[in-house]
């Protein structure tokens, strides 16, 4: 995802992305193709997305959704990897199987 910049202080808790992934299934936020290959596009490798303008990377591994590299709010606030240390706070693995089943289907019709 973006690099740090020097003024961007705080970072984007795990929380806030799962929100935002939990708003898209929900069907309260609008899920978007960012630059590069479509969801179906692509077996392994990284899937730009925007939620409401909200900048996120994702990591597909072998057709499946694998986890998030990271996220860029429109306040400048960023977030990656090295930001949700530790097992289970990666902002994908917050969702229920609801949740996560409604998240791949919008990333289906990308």
């Amino acid at each position: 995802m973006p690099a740090r910049s020097a003024t961007a202080t705080a970072t984007v808790s795990a929380r806030e992305v799962y929100q935002l992934f939990r708003d898209v299934a929900l069907q309260q936020s609008t899920l978007m193709r960012d630059d590069g290959p479509r969801w179906a596009e692509i077996d392994t490798g990284v899937v730009h997305v925007c939620i409401d303008g909200r900048r996120i990377a994702l990591f597909k591994d072998a057709g499946e959704l694998h986890h998030c590299l990271g996220c860029e709010l429109e306040d400048g606030r960023v977030a990656g990897q090295d930001s949700w240390r530790g097992a289970g706070t990666d902002p994908l693995e917050l969702l229920s199987v609801w949740e996560r089943a409604q998240l791949l289907k919008a990333l289906e019709r990308l």
